[in-house]
């Protein structure tokens, strides 16, 4: 058996809702089946087979190929299974993801693994605004699951999230781990204005001092145990945060505006 591969013919006109290609939507089904999914598109519905070319069998090993930017929801609620882009993705990748894998050779649009429970989604590129985050009449961003980014992040970075671990690299915009409700970011690189605004529980690991907002709590410097720990946990992912061994600090404690126990941890 060989991976099922959607090949882009061309570069799509308008965006394109790919939601409905998951492995597990597409298990069991024949290359005929397959080519006549419909996707929407704008105003157009437009078949599977018109958008991409379709080969191989085994759709527990999905594989994009050609990829554009306006490729919206791809992993939309996926459950099982592995989606491997090469080229860019749109909005939305990931989304409602549960289970699986996503490895994306490129970059991606906003909302990426907004409303995520579960699985790993791997970025090996920069992706937009509102990674991690809930969409606008949510109350909930990432619920669980793994982010690694390889190079930078677009403003609110984990906004509402609520569970899960999000680990960039690269530099992140303003708002990071806004309104957090719990979970874990990290950010190796930069960071924007307002980290940590109306921050409630989780914490935020960052390698550079930022510029903090008045209602940020110092803390002082501080050898914490359990980061040692973490690290471990961290010691066989494909990402630089694999070679880390630190757990002295300084501590920062808040969003005290919103009664929040949150932590912004900076290592020294």
């Amino acid at each position: 058996m060989s991976a099922l591969t959607l090949t882009l013919k061309s570069i799509p006109q308008q965006r394109i809702d790919c939601s409905p290609l998951t492995p597990d939507k597409l298990a069991g089904k024949s290359v005929a089946e397959i080519g006549a999914i419909e996707l929407q598109s704008g105003k157009l519905t437009l078949r599977t087979d018109a958008v991409f070319d379709i080969s191989g069998d085994d759709a527990s090993d999905l594989v994009f190929m050609n990829c554009r930017d306006k490729l919206d929801y791809i992993g939309n609620a996926m459950q099982s299974g592995r989606i491997i882009i090469h080229g860019d993705a749109g909005w939305y990748l990931g989304f409602h993801m549960k289970k699986g894998n996503i490895v994306l050779h490129g970059h991606a649009g906003g909302f990426a693994a907004s409303g995520m429970s579960g699985g790993t989604l791997h970025i090996h590129g920069s992706v937009g605004d509102y990674l991690a985050s809930a969409i606008p009449g949510d109350r909930k961003g990432m619920k669980g699951g793994l982010v690694i980014v390889t190079g930078n992040a677009g403003d609110r970075v984990g906004d509402q999230m609520r569970r899960g671990i999000v680990l960039i690299e690269g530099n992140v915009g303003a708002y990071c781990a806004s309104r957090m409700l719990a979970g874990t970011i990290g950010v190796m690189g930069s960071v924007g204005d307002y980290v940590g605004y109306g921050m409630r529980r989780g914490t935020l690991l960052l390698f550079s001092q930022p510029r903090l907002h008045a209602t940020l709590q110092d803390c002082g410097s501080h050898t914490l145990p359990f980061l040692k720990l973490m690290f471990k946990s961290f010691s066989g992912l494909p990402s630089k945060f694999a070679a880390i061994h630190l757990n002295r600090v300084q501590r920062y404690a808040g969003d005290l505006a919103n009664d929040g126990k949150g932590e912004i941890l900076i290592f020294m």
